[in-house]
């Protein structure tokens, strides 16, 4: 454990170097940031200025669903997206077959690819998705207990797990055809999870549960924090985290299996 952490310190000191060589990456950065809060927080107000709330869902509970969503997509944006969209596309490793050098490391190669890059400056967003939380539990007030944030705290931790479970499986896809960027078909359904899945229609609605579980990793979590979620929910969203990380990381391992050297 000590080894990977401090890995993780190299790696992070590494990417500092790199993003805060250029100035005009901070500004691009929070413009950035700014525009994807505004973005979510515009299209609640104006849906809530027509309507108190839509099928159960009121616009404090509608906004800690976007404060998750920010929260996530922050620590996406902050290592998960940038280490594992190294692989991906045509300038990727596994096109490239740069892989060839990391194979060679003596270090676990699924950690690798998934914390050698970060973007710091993704701090920014992580900071507005703590706000907009911070803001939604206040709109909630007493309704919000002791135990609905530590049930949120698990959730949000098991939504985290499987948002890396989905990512990690998208990327592993690219070891049968390098050319399609899974990974980016994903985070375009992935903007979906900034509101409550209970919105959408009925199909489209049972496919972000089950099929692509963007409604576990954002509206369970923040069904939590008004105590909607059944026992027998929080302990099925845990086995589906374990099962989904277990199940993507051998997706990895086998098809990192059929990765054609840059030498073969």
């Amino acid at each position: 454990m000590r080894y990977h952490l401090k890995l993780i310190g190299l790696f992070i000191r590494a990417s500092a170097q790199q993003e805060l060589a250029y100035r005009a990456n901070f500004l691009i950065s929070l413009l950035h940031s700014l525009l994807n809060f505004g973005t979510g927080l515009l299209g609640l107000l104006v849906l809530f200025e027509q309507v108190e709330a839509i099928r159960g869902w009121d616009f404090a509970s509608t906004l800690a669903v976007l404060g998750v969503y920010l929260t996530v997509g922050a620590v996406r944006d902050l290592f998960i997206g940038p280490s594992l969209d190294a692989l991906t596309g045509i300038n990727g490793d596994i096109w490239a077959g740069r892989l060839d050098f990391t194979l060679m490391r003596p270090v676990d190669i699924q950690f690798w690819s998934s914390f050698r890059q970060w973007r710091l400056l993704a701090v920014f967003d992580l900071a507005l998705g703590a706000g907009v939380l911070a803001k939604a539990i206040f709109e909630l007030g007493a309704a919000v207990t002791a135990s609905h944030l530590i049930t949120f705290l698990i959730l949000l931790g098991s939504g985290m797990i499987t948002f890396y479970a989905v990512q990690l499986a998208f990327t592993g896809l690219m070891f049968w055809n390098p050319g399609m960027l899974f990974s980016w078909v994903f985070n375009g359904i992935f903007q979906m999870a900034r509101y409550p899945v209970r919105l959408y229609p009925g199909g489209l609605r049972l496919a972000l549960t089950w099929i692509v579980p963007v409604g576990v990793i954002t509206t369970l979590p923040a069904q939590a924090l008004t105590g909607d979620v059944p026992a027998l929910t929080l302990v099925g969203s845990l086995f589906l985290a374990a099962a989904l990380f277990t199940g993507a990381s051998l997706l990895f391992r086998t098809g990192l299996r059929r990765y054609a050297s840059a030498s073969s």
